[in-house]
């Protein structure tokens, strides 16, 4: 499919262009009220993706249409996006109705080396990146002296590629709570069978950064498990010779949030949010690796819900000798406590972790600090982090 870049100028408002094929709608472009509205039709869906930008008289507009993107700027600023699927109807000959002074050529997108660091702010309590950019799903790390956060991006929230979310993963850090560093995208979409990066983990071995996640397509198609691969802990690049979906004894096209450790019996153990085929109840599978490479299911899950409701975005760490286990339903987030690694798991009394959506954890300074997402009218908002000890059972004192 060929990348395309429209480029025009909004002469006056109202404003309205379409483009015809076949007798069908294939991209249309409309202002008024101060708003600009530009919808692009795909063969993957009847309805097509728009983007929506605030619009005066006198704006310079491009829009980008790419395979796995497309992009809407005004006067050279970002100002929504999307992710497609299937192949796009408008092509770069077709005409406009009205004429309109339209520059319509063929789009090169430009190799970005990034540095590691592109940006520093405040207190990330209640923090969100922009205007039309939201925090989802959180995902700490701690490295070294560093508490990392890796976060799905949202647009829409989760509205995004025909409400598949079409999430990526963003990353900041801190040393010290208080100035916090922007890196790079950890996971972005690349192509357009990817419907969402969901959420995962981040482990180390032997000196390099590996991020597991599964991605997800809809329309009862399996999500494989996938993953990342960095040396510096800031630049990712996708493992095209890594991926596996689970067996037909779990609902596959709904795997997602793969939590992955080192145990102490020196095997790394992949926890996975899912539900059993057999009676649908939701579950945390459980498979174990010598090496990361191949996946073998344990054979029972380390956790069964007692409905059909999937426990997400698991955790598992060790804290002050005990173990916990953690996952959300409806959003919010429960902790198991165990004295062995990966059995006999108890619920305490009051088990809510009151970190609003799907929190996880990592240890940083002797005490616990769980990070989550305040919502915005819906899916995702802004940041926040809640602290935790424990007493002398494992509950947690927050």
């Amino acid at each position: 499919m060929e990348k395309l870049k429209i480029e025009f100028k909004i002469t006056k408002l109202p404003f309205y262009a379409v483009s015809h094929k076949n007798g069908r709608k294939t991209l249309e472009i409309q202002a008024f009220d101060g708003i600009l509205t530009v919808s692009v039709q795909y063969d993957y869906e009847r309805a097509p993706l728009s983007l929506n930008a605030k619009i005066a008289e006198g704006d310079y507009t491009e829009i980008i249409l790419m395979a796995h993107r497309i992009e809407l700027y005004v006067n050279g600023k970002l100002k929504d996006e999307e992710w497609p699927s299937g192949n796009r109807l408008f092509e770069r000959n077709d005409p406009f109705m009205p004429e309109t002074d339209f520059s319509v050529s063929p789009y090169t997108e430009p190799n970005r080396e990034e540095p590691s660091v592109l940006a520093t702010f405040e207190n990330a309590e209640g923090w969100y990146p922009e205007e039309g950019v939201f925090v989802g799903d959180c995902m700490p790390y701690r490295r070294d002296d560093e508490y990392h956060v890796l976060y799905l991006k949202d647009r829409h929230h989760h509205k995004s590629k025909w409400n598949l979310g079409a999430h990526q993963w963003e990353h900041i850090s801190t040393k010290d709570f208080k100035t916090w560093q922007i890196h790079p995208t950890a996971i972005p979409i690349t192509a357009p069978w990817e419907g969402s990066i969901c959420t995962g983990s981040w482990i180390r071995k032997d000196g390099t950064e590996y991020l597991y996640y599964t991605v997800r397509m809809g329309r009862r198609i399996p999500a494989p498990v996938r993953r990342s691969i960095s040396t510096d802990g800031f630049h990712f690049e996708k493992d095209e010779n890594f991926g596996f979906t689970i067996s037909e004894k779990y609902h596959a096209s709904g795997a997602r949030d793969p939590k992955v450790i080192l145990g102490e019996d020196g095997l790394f153990h992949m926890f996975l949010t899912t539900a059993l085929t057999e009676n649908g109840k939701g579950c945390l599978a459980h498979f174990v690796s010598e090496d990361m490479e191949k996946w073998e299911d344990v054979g029972m899950p380390i956790y069964i819900s007692p409905t059909s409701d999937q426990p997400e975005c698991p955790d598992y760490f060790i804290y002050q000798g005990k173990y916990y286990l953690v996952f959300s339903l409806c959003g919010k987030a429960h902790y198991m406590i165990s004295e062995k690694p990966f059995e006999d798991f108890r619920e305490p009394e009051n088990s809510i972790i009151p970190c609003e959506s799907v929190p996880k954890g990592a240890e940083w300074d002797g005490k616990l600090v769980f990070t989550g997402f305040k919502r915005m009218s819906g899916y995702a908002g802004t940041m926040t982090f809640k602290t935790a000890t424990a007493d002398e059972n494992g509950k947690l004192i927050f």
